[in-house]
């Protein structure tokens, strides 16, 4: 196993930067990252927060996921994920082919049970087990939808290809998450459902601020709060409109706009206050939790460290809240507590993240940055400090 030092981000930034024939001091003028940020990235001092991360990779020119290392094959290899990502693509490939005569499909109510089935799944993080049954599920509602074309038989569909989206984003896989999504947008438009489309734009802007274009994830949110005008008033709408006003927050905010991330975590609060706790609509969790934990990830994006804990301590987080939300959560706080000194909390933030859903937490570029800041912080650390990077495998 290589050492850590040779596989953090800011190796590869330097790297990239040399194949660029950049000097620090040019990249941090096209990337308006300080030079001393710069520095202490490279030399793996400081770890890369996701804002910093994305400016660097748009200087570059180069995706977010080089800087990153994503996907992380060699630790998919050691839990044998990485060979069940290959029939997820080619489930996702024959969208078009028509019903296959080899495949008897489950009426739909079946089929949409199951699709809901690994919605929920997905919620509680058990990535691995819907990775193995999403490819069959795929060909089975595909060859569903072409042969009777109602609107129940594509929404099944376009269910099943939001969970490959889920999933190939958790394990780092962008590029098919970006095919799931145009699945997604082929097939609710089939269905007819504004709902569907709007919640796609949503997934997508997220898909931008992973790509740290900002910009356009804001564009897309707008498009998809006026995709929704064109659906039934009522809770459903509430709720996917909530969660895009919530996407833009965190945009806004790792654009450090705080005026436009304040305006619509504001928003998300009126709608929650109307809907109330909603998290199988659409299983996007949307509701009063949620807006508190997005209000908690807009400060540390905008480098308030010390007040996103103080918001984090205020906003009780049900025991029944999803566990792959719950651990999302854990990851965001550990950073902060790490950039606020706190590493103790910050490693014990880790681990619970790590126990709520351990195959999303692996595969989370910032726990293994949040990882290396509190390595390089070289505070006394207990032994199973040692141990939760070998269980990182970094």
């Amino acid at each position: 196993m290589p050492p850590y030092f040779g596989e953090h981000t800011g190796a590869r930034v330097a790297h990239a930067r040399k194949a660029r024939r950049l000097t620090q001091r040019e990249l941090a003028d096209l990337s308006h990252v300080s030079y001393s940020t710069l520095t202490k990235v490279e030399q793996g001092v400081l770890p890369s927060s996701p804002s910093v991360t994305g400016a660097l990779a748009r200087a570059l020119s180069v995706p977010v996921a080089e800087l990153t290392g994503q996907p992380y094959l060699d630790e998919l290899r050691h839990e044998q994920l990485d060979g069940l990502i290959q029939p997820i693509r080619e489930a996702l490939n024959i969208y078009d082919l028509g019903p296959d005569p080899d495949v008897a499909p489950r009426p739909v109510d079946e089929l949409e049970a199951h699709a809901e089935r690994l919605c929920a799944l997905v919620r509680v993080a058990h990535i691995k087990q819907v990775a193995a049954e999403l490819p069959g599920l795929i060909h089975e509602a595909t060859t569903a939808a072409h042969a009777s074309g109602g609107g129940p038989h594509w929404r099944v569909l376009a269910s099943t290809y939001r969970t490959a989206y889920d999933v190939t984003t958790k394990l780092g896989f962008f590029d098919l998450c970006t095919v799931a999504l145009d699945r997604l947008d082929w097939a609710a438009q089939r269905a007819s459902d504004p709902v569907l489309a709007g919640m796609r734009q949503y997934l997508r802007a997220l898909a931008y601020l992973r790509a740290a274009d900002y910009r356009t994830g804001e564009r897309l949110v707008r498009l998809g709060m006026a995709t929704l005008e064109q659906a039934d008033a009522g809770r459903v709408r509430d709720v996917v409109t909530g969660q895009l006003h919530l996407g833009a927050a965190v945009l806004a905010g790792r654009d450090k706009d705080e005026g436009t991330a304040e305006g619509h975590l504001d928003e998300a609060r009126r709608l929650a206050e109307r809907t109330g706790a909603a998290e199988e609509v659409h299983w996007l969790s949307f509701g009063p939790t949620n807006v508190g934990v997005h209000r908690v990830s807009v400060l540390a994006e905008l480098d308030r460290y010390p007040e996103a804990l103080r918001v984090a301590e205020e906003t009780p987080i049900p025991k029944n809240w999803p566990p792959s939300r719950q651990a999302h959560h854990c990851s965001e706080m550990a950073r902060a507590q790490m950039w606020t000194g706190r590493t103790d909390a910050a490693f014990g933030s880790l681990r619970q993240a790590r126990k709520l859903a351990p195959q999303q937490t692996r595969y989370h570029p910032t726990v293994r940055e949040t990882y290396a800041g509190l390595e390089s912080a070289r505070r006394r650390m207990p032994e199973s400090f040692a141990n939760f990077g070998s269980w990182l495998r970094v």
